[in-house]
């Protein structure tokens, strides 16, 4: 069964070395979406990236550590993404929250489609 929707996609830019609790940051904003029955999402490694701070970030940097940039996408109905920002924004101490207006198709079986 396929299914097209208004979404909206939530990508969280972070680094890797972000961390909360003693945990990666973006496993934890993953896992809360998990908990919040968001439709779905994903943890990408980028290979460079710069921010606020004008410092290019990359995997490995001999001088500083490892700081490569992490982008969380999560994506799901519009109304489900904006009740969401209020639960990870004060998790973020720094980074960038981003969201997309698109059309998703869900392609489920048909024992699996939503109500």
């Amino acid at each position: 069964m396929r299914i097209m929707e208004d979404a909206l996609l939530l990508r969280v830019f972070l680094s890797e070395d972000d961390m909360m609790e003693g945990r990666p940051l973006y496993r934890i904003i993953l896992e809360t979406a998990i908990k919040a029955g968001l439709s779905g999402g994903t943890v990408l490694p980028a290979p460079m990236g710069f921010g606020v701070s004008r410092d290019i970030r990359t995997g490995v940097n001999v001088d500083t550590g490892a700081h490569q940039p992490i982008v969380v996408e999560i994506i799901d109905r519009p109304n489900r993404i904006e009740a969401f920002l209020p639960v990870i924004e004060p998790m973020i101490a720094s980074g960038m929250i981003t969201m997309e207006a698109l059309k998703a198709r869900m392609i489920v079986p048909s024992s699996q489609a939503p109500a």
